[in-house]
């Protein structure tokens, strides 16, 4: 296939991509091929996908905005992908200008095109890593020239956590993130859940994500509050997105349908 040309020389276009087959559920135009063939077999196997993560990226939404209103202007979004509309430091500027926002994700596309999105913008920036490295992320000069861990900051792992299997020690990796806060700091998690599906839904859509080089790992609702260690889980706690403050009774309705159960923890002392 002819290479687009905001596709980094260094990337395999043959092998499916998790960021841009989210990029793709979202109605995105940066994926490629084999992406949306992946893509869609996984929506043939579980149709609700795109608005898996449409729900998930409103969740998002509604957790900036919370942030915001609690007085958080620091803003470390780990995982997250390649930008789309709503991304969070369009939300979190709008609110409050002076907010500081570092992208942080594995994809070199996510990272290419977050770049060109962000230039100009000299209180947000990107850089090329991975959740299972949070050492790496806390010492890099773009994350220590824009956020200041004296200050609470808002870490953000959004639907990342189902990439990451137990060997990896994810709760390791959260914990590591959670000491270099200070008091006042947020966690934000959501991730794929396996409550209540189809057994024949889930071997599916974890025989798609075997093509890509991360298979999913779902976790239940107890798996993923025992991530918030450390923390005090704001109300209404680990719920499915949809149901976690929704702007309308109606918008939380049939919420199990979103697959992904999320929520927020607020770092005391």
């Amino acid at each position: 296939m002819q290479r687009p040309v905001w596709a980094p020389d260094d990337i395999d276009t043959e092998r499916p991509s998790v960021a841009r087959m989210y990029d793709y559920y979202l109605g995105g135009s940066h994926n490629f091929a084999v992406d949306r063939a992946a893509a869609r077999a996984m929506m043939e196997a579980v149709p609700d996908a795109p608005l898996m993560a449409q729900a998930n990226r409103a969740f998002l939404r509604r957790v900036v905005h919370y942030l915001i209103d609690q007085g958080v202007r620091q803003f470390l979004d780990i995982g997250s992908g390649i930008p789309t509309v709503g991304n969070v430091h369009e939300i979190a500027q709008r609110a409050a200008p002076d907010a500081r926002v570092v992208y942080v994700d594995v994809d070199p596309v996510a990272v290419a095109h977050s770049r060109e999105i962000l230039a100009g913008d000299e209180r947000a920036t990107v850089i090329q890593e991975d959740l299972r490295h949070p050492d790496r992320i806390l010492a890099h000069p773009e994350v220590r020239r824009l956020l200041d861990f004296s200050q609470p900051v808002a870490v953000l792992v959004v639907a990342v956590l189902h990439f990451v299997s137990d060997d990896d020690r994810p709760g390791d990796q959260l914990r590591t993130l959670r000491d270099a806060l200070a008091p006042g700091s947020h966690l934000v998690l959501s991730q794929a859940s396996d409550e209540g599906r189809d057994e024949t839904q889930r071997a599916e859509a974890e025989q798609v994500y075997r093509r890509t080089d991360n298979p999913l790992w779902v976790r239940g609702r107890a798996e993923l509050t025992t991530f918030f260690d450390g923390f005090e889980l704001v109300e209404p706690g680990v719920v499915w997105v949809p149901q976690w403050r929704p702007e309308t009774a109606e918008s939380a309705e049939n919420a199990e349908q979103a697959v992904f159960l999320g929520g927020v923890g607020r770092l005391g002392g």
